[in-house]
């Protein structure tokens, strides 16, 4: 079986923006520290299709294997900081 790398570029956000301006896919994120923040990804901007509903993420790792078709847009609420790994 051969080897899956797993590796991206390295995205950090506090606050709602693009994670990618082009086709990527997501590996997962890591959330640096929050205080109740919430995170919802987007598929085609600020407006885009939601990928999923508002997740209030612990800090630590979380896998999020997505792919977008258009750009990646991460609509952040409240406090956190939340780095997105990201394939382009």
């Amino acid at each position: 079986m051969g080897m899956v790398n797993q590796a991206g570029v390295a995205k950090n956000l506090s606050a709602s923006g693009a994670v990618s301006l082009t086709p990527c896919s997501v590996i997962g994120y890591h959330v640096n520290s929050t205080s109740g923040g919430t995170l919802i990804f987007k598929d085609g901007g600020a407006s885009g299709t939601a990928y999923n509903a508002a997740v209030t993420p612990l800090v630590g790792f979380t896998a999020f294997p997505a792919t977008f078709q258009t750009s990646c847009y991460l609509t952040i609420s409240g406090t956190i900081d939340v780095t997105v790994f990201v394939q382009a």
